[in-house]
């Protein structure tokens, strides 16, 4: 459906309109939409998994670990949590504000929120936030990408049978449909997606002053770090599940691996033998494995493949018409090459050797690069691991693990810098969907004179004696 400016600030409008109506302010009713969400995932399940196979070839039991799985836990934890998140905290003014006795911080919502979401994740980043925003008091504009056209159109039908277009609606189209929600007026919106394009969603959100949380993949990209001491069985095996898991089309996957020069062969032996045990020897061909969302990431996998053809370790084939590619290893590549300048995106993955003494050299070039939005390392010096993880500027990351640090419960999901600002997942995103507004209950009775005038004289030097007795 093709909308024009005056029908999407129609759609605004009304949304406005409920959100002052105060519904969207009761607890148990934000609780009685989470769960409408949740039967509604379930009840369109096959729906959903049908259309992500149809954009991104992912099998059933893929769709349901990496989309339809974690919305529900996330609506769950939503629904156990929200009425302790939303309950106004209580605070002591404090001496200084006697004879004030109480301060109250609410978490009041936004009002209307803009969700823009992604191809990769159609249905999670989608259903997810949405999960978030509901649970802060919010109503919901959602525009999904017009890549995943499928899941659109499953998330449109899902949502149309859901909730009244007044609370929650969602907008298809391309960029000038994106651009065209993004000359509104909305009180938050949350972008998934590319650096570059949060650029342009910041620029449209500061002519308002909105609210802005972006969840973004890093420009650079984000790095994998092996050391000589690593248990290299168990990374190759979980570094080729996570590579495998949507063709590498995902904002936390490893974009580049660097390993030590000391076990790089061995690992690389490894690596190759965990991608053939989990996907096939010809994974282009394997129903089971994910394709590429466009024929242009195809056509960049195969130009980046006869660039580097010198070096293709592994893989390096695909089938166009199918648009799957097999994971590609590319190895040696130097630090500072251009494969590694950038996020890929795809299933191919440099490998850069490094001595493992100057392991610390390796994190210099990461930290001089945009911060990325995750970093995995593989060592048994637990120590060395930690001090690097507490000290590194990056969204999160695993030690000795791939990707499940966002499966967590009660932890937030976030970047920095170029991988993004805000953050989410349960009590984090009721966060990101509200603000906190304090007020203070005065008394009429007991106000003492020692902050009114006069400030000289007599008067003046009592005073200031008396405010020095609060500094202690």
């Amino acid at each position: 459906m093709a909308y024009t400016q005056e029908e999407i600030s129609s759609i605004v409008k009304a949304q406005r309109k409920f959100f002052r109506s105060g519904r969207t302010l009761d607890v148990n009713w934000r609780i009685a939409q989470l769960i409408k969400l949740k039967h509604s995932v379930i009840k369109h399940k096959e729906m959903l998994m049908k259309a992500l196979y149809e954009d991104l070839g992912k099998s059933p039991v893929e769709a349901y670990l990496c989309d339809i799985g974690p919305i529900i836990t996330e609506v769950n934890e939503i629904i156990d949590g929200v009425k302790k998140w939303a309950r106004p905290e209580r605070h002591f003014s404090g001496l200084m504000c006697f004879p004030s006795t109480r301060t109250t911080v609410y978490k009041l919502p936004y009002g209307v929120s803009l969700i823009i979401s992604p191809f990769n994740f159609p249905i999670l980043l989608t259903l997810g936030v949405l999960a978030a925003s509901i649970g802060g008091g919010n109503t919901a504009v959602l525009k999904t990408s017009s890549k995943s056209a499928a899941s659109t159109q499953a998330l449109k039908k899902l949502i149309a049978d859901t909730f009244p277009e007044e609370y929650i609606t969602l907008i298809d189209g391309g960029h000038d449909t994106a651009d065209m929600c993004l000359a509104e007026r909305f009180d938050k919106i949350f972008y998934t997606g590319s650096p570059a394009v949060a650029k342009h969603v910041l620029t449209a959100a500061a002519k308002n002053l909105t609210s802005a949380a972006l969840e973004l993949g890093g420009e650079t990209g984000n790095w994998c770090i092996v050391r000589k001491d690593a248990d290299l069985r168990d990374a190759a095996r979980k570094i080729a599940f996570f590579k495998l898991c949507n063709a590498g089309q995902i904002c936390i996957n490893i974009n580049q691996i660097a390993v030590a020069e000391e076990i790089a062969e061995s690992f690389l032996r490894e690596l190759k033998k965990e991608f053939i045990r989990q996907i096939g020897t010809r994974p282009h061909h394997n129903p089971d494995y994910p394709k590429l969302i466009t024929d242009a990431v195809f056509d960049k996998c195969t130009r980046l493949t006869e660039e580097y053809k010198d070096r293709v370790v592994f893989g390096g084939a695909g089938c166009r018409e199918t648009r799957r590619f097999a994971p590609t290893i590319i190895y040696p590549v130097n630090e500072n090459e251009d494969i590694v300048q950038h996020e890929l995106f795809c299933p191919i993955l440099p490998v850069v050797p490094f001595k493992d003494a100057e392991a610390e050299r390796i994190l210099e070039v990461i930290s001089e690069r945009e911060h990325p939005l995750s970093m995995y390392i593989f060592t048994s010096d637990k120590k060395w691991a930690n001090r690097v993880m507490s000290t590194m500027q990056i969204g999160g990351g695993c030690i000795n693990e791939v990707c499940i640090h966002m499966m967590v419960k009660g932890v937030p999901f976030n970047g920095t810098g170029h991988s993004g600002m805000g953050a989410y997942h349960g009590e984090w995103g009721f966060r990101e969907f509200t603000h906190p507004q304090t007020v203070l209950t005065g008394r009429t009775h007991f106000n003492l004179p020692l902050r009114e005038h006069p400030y000289s004289g007599k008067a003046g030097e009592i005073k200031m004696k008396l405010l020095k007795i609060f500094e202690k």
